[in-house]
């Protein structure tokens, strides 16, 4: 259930687009074409499912407080090595997308070309190092939840301008007024898909988590009631 919860929320809730305005760089500049923006979109999902864990696995091993003495030795661990987590995390997703510009290159030179600037710069895009960071800063407990992690949050960014991308190419028919042709009407498209992402957020928040709460309070309240009522009659009686 919690691989089921994370991989919803990760796609729907915490939209890396939508939710956090993470990779609108290359967002708004290759959703131009829909062929264009499932390309880049799967390069984003192979990244991310690959260096999310990957760097879980630094994190947990090398980076955090005290994480060599479990594997080095006592005499290790009073070392803190989370000052180097920008450093690791931005190595580790360089590599891996020059391996996809490699692959990307041989099989599907259109592509290649078509993508541009924009696929070597995958390496320092805010939403793939935001979700390594993101990984951290949550806390994710297992490498199995980083891995689900990294390919959901990935296929939310990957669904994003893939519905951005098929928008645009419709509205390139329609009646545009001329001071919002190109970015305007993008940005303005872009913030009616957020409200419409944030719709989700009930998805998975139900209401039985504050059904007790709730319970323990009311009681409490009519607790105090019959005291107040029971004071108050001794009182006339009195």
């Amino acid at each position: 259930m919690e691989h089921l919860e994370l991989f919803f929320k990760s796609i729907f809730i915490d939209n890396m687009v939508f939710a956090t305005f993470l990779g609108m760089c290359s967002y708004l500049a290759v959703s131009k074409k829909v062929s264009t923006a499932v390309g880049l979109g799967a390069a984003v999902i192979f990244v991310m499912a690959i260096t999310v864990p990957m760097n879980w696995l630094l994190d947990q091993y090398i980076l955090q407080p005290g994480a060599l003495g479990k594997w080095l030795g006592a005499e290790y661990a009073d070392y803190d090595l989370s000052f180097l987590s920008f450093i690791l995390f931005i190595a580790t997703i360089a590599t891996m997308v020059q391996l996809v510009e490699i692959v990307v290159e041989k099989f599907s030179p259109s592509l290649y070309n078509s993508l541009g600037i924009f696929l070597p710069l995958i390496a320092v895009n805010c939403a793939i190092l935001g979700g390594s960071l993101f990984m951290q800063s949550r806390e994710i407990p297992t490498f199995t939840m980083a891995i689900n992690y990294g390919i959901s949050s990935g296929i939310g960014w990957f669904l994003a301008i893939l519905a951005i991308a098929a928008i645009r190419e419709k509205i390139r028919y329609s009646a545009v007024p001329a001071p919002l042709r190109g970015l305007g009407i993008t940005f303005i498209l872009t913030g009616l898909m957020a409200i419409g992402f944030m719709s989700f957020g009930g998805m998975l928040t139900g209401d039985e988590g504050n059904k007790k709460p709730q319970q323990e309070n009311t009681q409490a309240e009519a607790e105090e009631l019959i005291e107040k009522d029971h004071e108050m009659v001794v009182n006339t009686n009195k």
